[in-house]
């Protein structure tokens, strides 16, 4: 068994393909191992500790496969490699909370037709009950000079708007703000760095009014 699982990391490591086709194996192995305490004859404390050596970078992922072994057992295991383990751990999150009510035919077609994010945003309007907006990871380059102001700013914005938001909703609410002050007396103007003490660094005036704007630099 142990073995096993060896044999299915290493073949994890060596493979370029990015969908991991035996993670139905290989929750199951893990399963079995947990239940047998088969981690014991490695000389192991635990079966955290197992999983901290087979999984270095994240014992999570462990655990959501073997949540898909545990959760989907009516779904025919070719069916799960179809789709992937990313889609069968949301998969899991609706045959969780629906129980003996879990329609896993309907959720399986779901999972096979929808590209990954609309589907997941599918099982969080079924969870929650509200629809959830289309979102995407936004980059750009920092200096590392920069990211001190930055991040007290996130975290300045996270005390006042509540510690349950997101640092997207607080970067959100940080630039409306900017706009609401950079908006007003929208005429031909101009800005001067010239301010009186009063206005603190990082901040400018515009010559036909009197608000201060504060910006990163």
């Amino acid at each position: 068994m142990l073995s096993k699982i060896d044999e299915i990391l290493g073949w994890e490591k060596s493979s370029d393909r990015e969908r991991d086709t035996q993670f139905v194996e290989l929750g199951r192995y893990l399963c079995e191992v947990r239940a047998g305490q088969y981690w014991r004859l490695d000389n192991l404390r635990s079966f955290d500790e197992y999983l901290e050596r087979k999984f270095p970078e994240s014992r999570r992922k462990a655990y959501y496969l073997m949540a898909i072994h545990e959760h989907l057992p009516k779904i025919p295991k070719p069916d799960l490699k179809l789709v992937g383990w990313s889609k069968a751990t949301e998969l899991v999150k609706v045959a969780r909370r629906d129980r003996e009510q879990f329609d896993c035919a309907t959720w399986l077609h779901k999972a096979r037709e929808l590209p990954k994010e609309e589907f997941k945003r599918e099982v969080e309007k079924h969870l929650t009950g509200r629809e959830t907006e289309p979102w995407e990871i936004v980059y750009f380059k920092v200096y590392k000079s920069q990211l001190p102001v930055i991040e007290q700013a996130l975290e300045t914005a996270a005390l006042m708007l509540g510690s349950d938001k997101s640092r997207g909703y607080c970067l959100e609410m940080i630039c409306a703000d900017f706009l609401a002050g950079a908006t007003l007396e929208t005429g031909n103007q101009e800005w001067s760095a010239a301010l009186p003490d009063s206005a603190g660094p990082g901040c400018f005036r515009c010559r036909s009014g009197s608000n201060y704007l504060k910006a990163f630099r």
